[in-house]
């Protein structure tokens, strides 16, 4: 993510009023929704055709020029599952008059992500590809205060990582459930504060980020998280708010939805009765949010609801978004819904992107979820968050940074073979010759679920933290490097004294568990 010497588009910090401590609570705690930035006033006076519209949506300056139909593609359709941006902008290159295009250009906000990420990031290892962070978010600020007591801080409901090939042949979209329990690393909080390194549900990191009300230090705090905990560069930044996505369903008519059984959720202030029927403004955000009240209360749950919905969506504005008037309600929310990093900021930039992907075949657009399993299995006092599943997200990882495509298939049949962390036996040697570090290092381990069998001081001469294991175990050792980021892992050349079942772990000067 490059920076450009050009004026900042969109919001300072706190321009929404919305700065504040971060209320952090416990595991569990609700914690979403971001504050949005103001409108712009660039480009607010000028008028004309914008670059990069299509020859037949020519019209004079005034607007008065004939607007064409536009039709959304069923790969629009498609991409519009990750929030309804990539789709909407497929709408946008069909072609609109020139005032629009000025109109909606200014929708979109800008945030100077790329000069708050320092240089302690990822390596781009497939360059050519691209790795967009799309963070689904809903301000408790003004209309949204309802929906979360106590909060005055930026939150983040939905997050996904869109990778789009170097070849733009195939595309993969992984969620990761607002509930993964992750390393957060220090981040800049937009107010001169940094937070200490620590392990915490993932959407965390946009709270601590947006402590001031700064949406890029928000962002910012989000891609170093990402960062850390997949290994992937991300490239660029995509926010959409829910209250912009509500407009998007108002200026439909409404979108139709099932449900299976009756929804009765205070939280999301739902009420809704089984079966088939339109909802739109309200319950339509209520229906994506909602979550402890319908199937198992997970958020895993949601992620279906809400990629059901977005197909939905889809499909409805395929047939309905034929009219001028109804084409520019539709984009007027989606683009007023989108925060990009200035890169991206722009109609133009979005719409060149969305063009990259919008002939990629159907059945080589996947989208998934990070494999995962409930952290109870490893402490059993957590029933609230999930841990990600290793090595089965370290190899998507890995493939995706490596731009490997994805066999989705494959995937699912390599996370039905689980290894918790509580499975690991785990024997820990000292290998700083100050007392005390295999004992803290076994505590911390504990914490996280490992079993640690032994402690003890490692041969002379081994000073650097090291993981090895005895060839039967190799599952085992990748699942617990995987949560000691930056840790050598290798083959052990005799496993006798460990036993053929024990991963060693030698301690280092340095060692900690959260980076």
């Amino acid at each position: 993510m490059q920076d450009r010497n050009r004026p900042r588009r969109g919001a300072t910090s706190g321009q929404n009023g919305t700065s504040g401590p971060t209320g952090r609570t416990g595991p569990g705690a609700d914690t979403r929704g971001p504050d949005v930035p103001g409108p712009r006033s660039r480009r607010a006076d000028r008028s004309g055709p914008g670059p990069g519209r299509s020859r037949r949506a020519a019209g004079s300056g005034s607007g008065r020029g004939r607007r064409p139909k536009a039709r959304m593609t069923r790969r629009g359709r498609i991409l519009a599952w990750t929030g309804g941006v990539l789709g909407v902008l497929l709408l946008i290159t069909a072609g609109v008059g020139g005032w629009i295009y000025f109109k909606l250009d200014g929708n979109i906000h800008g945030a100077d992500v790329g000069s708050r990420l320092g240089g302690d990031r990822p390596a781009n290892l497939s360059p050519g590809s691209k790795n967009i962070l799309v963070v689904g978010s809903d301000s408790r600020a003004g209309a949204n205060a309802k929906y979360g007591k106590n909060l005055d801080t930026m939150q983040s409901d939905t997050l996904m990582v869109l990778h789009i090939a170097a070849n733009r042949e195939w595309a993969t979209a992984v969620s990761f459930p607002r509930d993964s329990w992750v390393s957060i690393p220090s981040c800049d909080s937009g107010n001169g504060h940094k937070s200490k390194p620590h392990h915490f549900k993932i959407n965390e990191a946009f709270t601590i980020g947006g402590e001031s009300g700064d949406v890029a230090s928000a962002a910012a705090c989000t891609i170093k998280t990402v960062e850390k905990n997949t290994g992937l560069r991300i490239d660029h930044f995509v926010s959409v708010d829910f209250q912009g996505f509500k407009g998007m369903v108002n200026a439909l008519g409404g979108i139709k939805v099932c449900p299976k059984t009756a929804i009765h959720d205070k939280k999301a202030h739902l009420d809704m009765e089984a079966g088939c029927q339109e909802v739109s403004d309200e319950k339509a955000l209520g229906y994506v949010r909602t979550r402890y009240s319908v199937g198992d209360g997970s958020d895993l749950g949601r992620i279906g609801r809400q990629q059901e919905f977005m197909k939905a969506l889809g499909e409805k504005a395929q047939s309905k978004l034929t009219s001028p008037g109804a084409l520019y309600d539709f984009l007027d929310s989606a683009t007023k819904s989108i925060t990009t990093d200035n890169e991206l900021a722009g109609v133009k930039p979005l719409s060149e992107l969305a063009s990259t992907v919008k002939d990629i075949p159907s059945d080589r657009l996947t989208f998934l979820t990070v494999p995962n399993y409930p952290r109870e299995a490893d402490v059993p006092t957590d029933k609230a968050n999930v841990i990600w599943q290793y090595p089965q997200a370290g190899n998507l990882f890995s493939d995706l940074a490596h731009d490997k495509e994805v066999s989705k298939d494959k995937l699912a049949a390599e996370a039905k073979k689980l290894v918790t962390a509580r499975s690991v036996k785990v024997r820990v040697l000292n290998g700083t010759g100050t007392p005390g570090y295999a004992a803290g290092a076994a505590a911390d381990l504990r914490k996280m679920g490992f079993s640690v069998v032994s402690t003890g001081n490692a041969a002379p001469g081994a000073k650097e933290t090291a993981i090895t294991y005895p060839a039967s175990m190799e599952a085992q050792a990748k699942v617990l490097s995987a949560r000691l980021a930056g840790v050598k892992t290798e083959k052990a050349s005799d496993a006798s004294a460990a036993g053929t079942d024990v991963v060693t772990l030698t301690v280092g000067e340095g060692f900690t568990t959260t980076g």
